[in-house]
């Protein structure tokens, strides 16, 4: 049942080089930025499909969406309005060409059964372009909202639940038929046709030392947190050697906010108009989500800190060249493989990324297929 065939994705092998350089979809109000001062976002279908058609015409290489079912309230009500991940996804691989489409799937939520024919259709939608963001759950009050908690499930038996998802997705994209009997899911003579065309390109965010080997056994990618080069550095490296004592091979990413200025001086002061306008409400609807008891919201840790700037997600600030020079050194010191971006405005952030910053990455940093063309 445990049958693999490895990816190809970008029409490459997973460890075929090159950078990829993709955006987070701003599938839900008010996007990555705690504050009543950022421009407004409205995570409407009509605006991602702006978003997605400007991110193809840059020349990137993937869009990602998350999957959400539960905002942080506030003034903003953040996160209060989200579309379905792979609904949307799968209109925007029509409305696109080029450009890779991976979705979001809770491993709590969806049989596998299901799962292996929604993303089975992705990739007949997308003509191969299909990946999967696979997340195990996190925080409570977002699935017993709808009774989809199991009851005294912890961390690790979350990652006990996902390798089974994962391996009978797998097996369901490749064999006939799947018998199965795991202690989480049962399938009894299941078929899941069509196949893909080339099995999905699968992404985690699980680092902590169960989540790493996760990724290092199922996945092809891992997003790392964190914007800082050289902690980065660390964290990319121990990925890699994990995978690589398994014979296998991931790739590593992060992501990062870019904030544009006419000057320097401008995009800082961009950031410190958000940090006037955070929505503290919608901070503490944060903090509970990520477990913190209401008596501990107030102390300021490094989280909280981190928070209370209201990037939701490292951030580089400043004109194009400055932002080139930002990610030329995060790149050139942490040794990561791409970059998911978050902008504050997608619609003027864009085409900035696209006009001047993305041709000087590429010319330092290529990407994947650039490589192969050299090869």
């Amino acid at each position: 049942m445990t049958t693999e065939f490895e990816p190809t994705p970008f029409g490459l092998p997973s460890d075929g080089g090159g950078k990829d350089l993709g955006v987070f979809m701003p599938m839900a109000n008010g996007g990555w930025i705690l504050s009543k001062n950022a421009p407004p976002l409205d995570g409407s279908y009509a605006y991602n499909r702006k978003v997605a058609l400007l991110a193809e015409e840059a020349g990137l290489d993937f869009i990602m969406s998350m999957a959400k079912y539960r905002g942080y309230g506030g003034e903003t009500h953040h996160w209060e309005n989200t579309l379905d991940p792979t609904a949307m996804m799968s209109a925007l691989a029509e409305a696109t060409s080029r450009v890779k489409v991976w979705t979001t799937v809770h491993t709590i939520l969806q049989n596998p059964a299901v799962v292996a024919k929604m993303i089975a259709t992705l990739d007949q939608i997308s003509n191969g372009r299909a990946g999967l963001n696979v997340v195990t759950g996190a925080y409570k009050g977002e699935f017993s909202q709808m009774g989809a908690w199991p009851e005294g499930i912890d961390h690790d038996a979350r990652y006990d639940l996902a390798y089974e998802w994962i391996r009978a997705i797998k097996a369901l994209w490749t064999e006939k038929s799947v018998t199965m009997h795991g202690q989480y899911f049962t399938l009894d003579d299941c078929m899941s046709d069509p196949k893909p065309s080339t099995r999905p390109f699968l992404v985690c965010a699980g680092t902590s030392k169960k989540g790493m080997r996760f990724t290092s056994e199922e996945m092809d990618a891992i997003f790392l947190s964190g914007g800082d080069p050289k902690e980065l550095a660390e964290a990319s490296r121990r990925a890699k050697d994990d995978a690589a004592e398994l014979g296998r091979t991931v790739r590593t990413y992060s992501m990062m906010t870019v904030v544009f200025g006419e000057t320097d001086a401008a995009a800082q002061a961009t950031a410190e108009h958000f940090r006037a306008g955070l929505d503290e409400e919608a901070l503490k609807g944060m903090m509970r989500a990520y477990g913190f008891l209401d008596s501990e919201i107030g102390k300021e840790n490094a989280f909280v800190a981190k928070s209370r700037s209201t990037f939701m997600a490292p951030h580089v600030l400043g004109t194009p060249a400055t932002v080139v020079e930002q990610l030329g050194e995060l790149f050139e010191v942490s040794g990561i493989d791409g970059l998911m971006l978050i902008f504050p405005d997608y619609i003027a952030g864009l085409p900035i990324f696209g006009q001047e910053v993305l041709p000087a990455l590429r010319a330092r940093f290529p990407s994947r297929l650039q490589v192969a063309a050299h090869a």
